[in-house]
């Protein structure tokens, strides 16, 4: 009979009360040399991440590494968050910064959801250390980037390896609804959606409107 793993069953998906998430490195350095996907695809999408963690009262810790030569965080980033001031670093691994590492520890929780700038190095990094902590580790993948599309594949794919889970950032904001009933939600994603959600946001919109007109008359 096949041991269950936390990466199975319902125990598998994300719970926001189970949740926490890093981000890491989104600053104009890493951006001027990012080559694996489109730079306007990864600052949407994890800015779209970042307010749906508002949404479900999701923790969620802006890290970067050496500002003063490598650039604030991104504003829009910035700007869901206008309360914090990112943990600046000059560990290259966000995972051996104790100003980070602390701050995980004592929530308690146990879903480690990563994404940041390089996914080969920033992101990889904490992710293959978490994991050997006990730490369900998930890596936002369309929310991180690196300087080419190989180095981000075989960072994903190092990754997997050794049991990190890939995900995106619209599968990770569906687990945490995980039912439409739960109206108090649904209602803040709608926006985020619109704004951040690109086909599906705009596929959204038109069932909006599509239940909102009257039928014709017969």
């Amino acid at each position: 009979m096949m041991n269950k793993t936390p990466k199975i069953g319902l125990e598998g998906l994300l719970r926001p009360e189970d949740s926490i998430v890093v981000l890491i490195d989104h600053q104009p350095f890493q951006v001027a040399n990012l080559h694996s996907h489109e730079p306007t695809m990864i600052i949407n999408n994890t800015i779209g991440l970042s307010k749906a963690t508002k949404v479900f009262n999701v923790p969620t810790i802006l890290t970067t590494v050496t500002e003063e030569r490598g650039g604030y965080i991104l504003k829009g980033i910035q700007d869901v968050f206008p309360e914090q001031k990112p943990i600046n670093r000059t560990f290259i691994n966000t995972w051996e910064d104790p100003a980070v590492t602390d701050i995980v520890k004592e929530t308690g929780r146990k879903q480690l959801i990563l994404a940041g700038l390089w996914t080969e190095v920033c992101v990889a990094m904490p992710a293959i250390q978490a994991l050997a902590e006990g730490y369900e580790v998930f890596v936002v993948t369309d929310a991180c980037g690196s300087v080419s599309t190989e180095a981000h594949d075989m960072a994903v794919r190092r990754m997997v390896q050794v049991g990190v889970v890939p995900i995106n950032w619209l599968a990770v904001v569906s687990e945490w609804q995980r039912d439409w009933a739960r109206l108090e939600t649904a209602s803040q994603l709608g926006p985020i959606l619109f704004d951040h959600g690109g086909g599906s946001g705009v596929a959204l919109a038109w069932e909006l409107q599509l239940l909102a007109t009257t039928p014709p008359q017969q």
